[in-house]
């Protein structure tokens, strides 16, 4: 995938695939690797590609987005059949469709070109949100027979790219499973096209097949099995869950009088499908978290830049930065039913005082217990699929020429989901912590910090080298030598069997009063602690639970072993009563002692590469003997079954073999990915020391 071509419509991408012939299409990869790698010139709305010398692709994106397949044109003299205009398709970002909102109210007047364009406000809840008027026609109970079709198509097509894997999920599965997507969307079904969805599947593909640095595995698990839910579940669900699945494609807006906002923080946007920019989070007398975006197509370049350019909103005009420490009065607001707020004509704003986060009415947020943060957060991951937005994302709204994406914030996270789709706020945690040491994981070091008796790791939120989060990570790890460094931070929480969350924001170490937005601020030796300031008592270091042998008949599951702590590095300041000790890390706790990690590890390798890796013999039956050891009997039976259906092939009269059955694989491998993904949550839940929320109806 090219981030120098303009998004293409999914439907034009589909479109101009199957329009090609069964020999071209073979060599529609090879065509896509060559696009991707030509010369790129942009003049305006037009993206011209240099095939070579004689030849020039064109993509005419009015707006930013190709919407149409007569917008790609080619000049060689067998267009507009040839290969090429697929190939500049595939090779471009996944665009986004767009529709009008209900109830919003339109500009009466022109918008003017400016450097200063008017964005969208979007507004989401830690407090449930008014209670919208929908604006959509009254519909079925269950799912219409063309609704049940689309659904089995989707799931025909996600079955498809899950049976080939990574390697095998070319430009023509790709294109199949956003023409299935696009043919749900026209069905009823606006879901399913969005970027939560079959966007996130090939956009996840792609970053895949092309050894992006960004591409996890588990966004792309997370998409598939996102997917197959949906088509799975839409045929016998009814009443909210339907409704859920299905999304809308309009997005009412009811009016909600005048608000006062107060800014909290903002973060960087760097999305996956091109798209990059600045959210600023601020908070209401309520405690009532709104959003303010400015994301547009872009790259790392845009993330930074934007946090000093100018957003406007009603009668004033803030930067995020100034935005995420100042205040805002609005009146004549408009809300959607995920808490955003409108940006029409009728919206009025003006500057405010901010206030601290140590003052009122930022400090509510500080003040709801750890654990109910934690089920909050585990609980709207259960609520995702009954989004009502068109694209199951939470902050989206289109404003002009900015594009206000929900699907991946630079704060990490899958969209749903997200963000993250988007972000409605509700995995934000608000943490009072101290610092005690750096211990190093896989991905890099992060911090190890006590928050209220628990020992929580915070890790940078994206590891891209233009954002400042890793390098402002290193910084904070000095002040774990000085005793007494309590900070106030913002974080995501990122389900994991150990306490483990994203750092966004934290206090600054020499003034409480202020923060700093860790992704687009950069810390300086400065604004470190060089001594133990005398009014702040020192607080010991939490240690950990010793570890709990395993029983002697029962043999010791694989668990990851402890990292060693980082002491603060040479040249850090050292309180005046010497160096502090740092404390060590214990591996024991009953969620690493669970080995669901064998069956998660299976169903990461059916995502990456396909049916047949699971087919070949191995070591099955002493997973699955292992599994049910250790209590997992259902763990065991689903492995079981995945192995078996992928491994199954039947033979006809005459001996030869028939094709695998891959949509019976591919429920196998979707009851196995959502019994991985609610262990996953279980196991948060009891790190954090909270009970899990109760499974939602998927």
């Amino acid at each position: 995938m090219s981030p120098h071509l303009p998004p293409v419509s999914p439907s034009v991408t589909a479109q101009l695939v199957a329009a090609l012939t069964p020999r071209l299409r073979k060599r529609l990869d090879a065509g896509v690797a060559k696009v991707a790698g030509r010369p790129v010139v942009r003049d305006g709305d037009i993206v011209r590609i240099a095939v070579d010398d004689d030849t020039d692709l064109e993509l005419h994106a009015p707006g930013g987005v190709v919407t149409s397949a007569g917008a790609i044109r080619c000049g060689c003299l067998l267009a507009p059949d040839c290969l090429r205009r697929a190939a500049a398709a595939s090779a471009a970002p996944v665009a986004e469709p767009t529709d009008p909102a209900v109830g919003e109210p339109q500009p009466t007047e022109p918008q003017r070109e400016s450097p200063q364009v008017s964005r969208s406000v979007s507004a989401s809840a830690v407090l449930p949100a008014p209670a919208p008027v929908t604006a959509d026609d009254p519909v079925p109970e269950s799912a219409t027979p063309a609704q049940c079709t689309a659904a089995a198509a989707l799931h025909e097509a996600a079955a498809a790219v899950l049976e080939a894997g990574v390697e095998g999920a070319g430009a023509v599965l790709q294109a199949e499973l956003l023409r299935a997507a696009h043919t749900a969307r026209l069905g009823g079904l606006p879901r399913a096209a969005g970027r939560a969805v079959a966007v996130a599947v090939v956009t996840a593909l792609r970053a895949a097949r092309d050894h992006d640095p960004a591409h996890r595995l588990g966004d792309l698990t997370a998409a598939l099995r996102d997917v197959l839910v949906l088509a799975h579940r839409l045929p016998v669900a009814i009443g909210p869950e339907l409704a859920g699945l299905r999304g809308t494609v309009r997005r009412p807006y009811t009016p909600d009088g005048s608000l006062r906002l107060y800014g909290l923080f903002a973060e960087p946007v760097l999305t996956t499908t091109g798209y990059a920019g600045t959210v600023t989070w601020t908070a209401d007398a309520a405690g009532r978290l709104y959003t303010v975006p400015d994301v547009a197509p872009g790259g790392a370049e845009r993330a930074t830049g934007s946090a000093d350019r100018a957003v406007r909103i009603g009668d004033t005009s803030l930067t995020p930065r100034e935005l995420s420490r100042a205040g805002l009065a609005v009146s004549g607001s408009t809300v959607s039913p995920t808490g955003r707020l409108g940006a029409g004509a009728g919206v009025r704003a003006v500057r405010a005082p901010g206030v601290s986060w140590h003052a009122e009415p930022l400090d509510r947020l500080w003040s709801v217990p750890v654990a109910e943060q934690i089920s909050r957060a585990l609980a709207g991951d259960l609520d995702a699929p009954k989004a009502k937005d068109t694209d199951g994302t939470h902050g989206t709204h289109h404003t002009g020429n900015t594009q206000d994406t929900g699907e991946r914030t630079a704060g990490g996270g899958r969209d749903r989901r997200d963000g993250e789709g988007g972000r409605d706020g509700q995995d934000l945690l608000f943490l009072d912590v101290t610092l005690i040491g750096t211990v190093r994981e896989a991905a890099g070091e992060c911090l190890l910090a006590d928050c209220d008796g628990l020992t929580v790791r915070l890790a940078a939120a994206h590891d891209d080298p233009a954002l400042p989060h890793r390098e402002n990570l290193r910084l904070l790890a000095l002040l774990a030598s000085a005793r007494g460094a309590r900070l106030r931070v913002i974080a995501r929480l990122t389900p994991a069997p150990l306490p483990r969350a994203l750092l966004l924001a934290a206090s600054r170490p020499t003034d409480p009063a202020a923060h700093v937005d860790l992704g687009l601020d950069r810390l300086r030796r400065a604004d470190l602690i060089t001594e133990r300031r005398s009014d702040t008592p020192a607080t010991p270091a939490t240690p950990a639970a010793p570890a709990t042998p395993a029983a002697p008949s029962t043999p010791a599951a694989p668990s990851t072993p402890a990292a060693p702590v980082t002491p603060a590095t040479p040249g850090s300041p050292v309180p005046p009563d010497g160096p502090r000790s740092v404390p060590t890390v214990h591996p024991a706790t009953d969620a690493d002692e669970a080995p669901v990690h064998l069956l998660r590890r299976r169903v990461h390798q059916a995502a990456s590469g396909g049916r047949r890796v699971l087919a070949f013999p191995g070591s099955r039956h002493s997973e699955a003997a292992l599994l049910r050891r250790h209590g997992l009997g259902t763990a065991g039976e689903l492995l079981t079954a995945l192995h078996a259906t992928a491994a199954e092939r039947t033979r006809d009269p005459f001996g030869r073999l028939l094709p695998a059955d891959i949509g019976r694989f591919a429920t196998a491998w979707l009851g196995a990915a959502v019994y991985t993904e609610e262990v996953d949550r279980a196991l948060c839940a009891a790190a954090w020391g909270t009970d899990p929320p109760g499974l939602a109806s998927r």
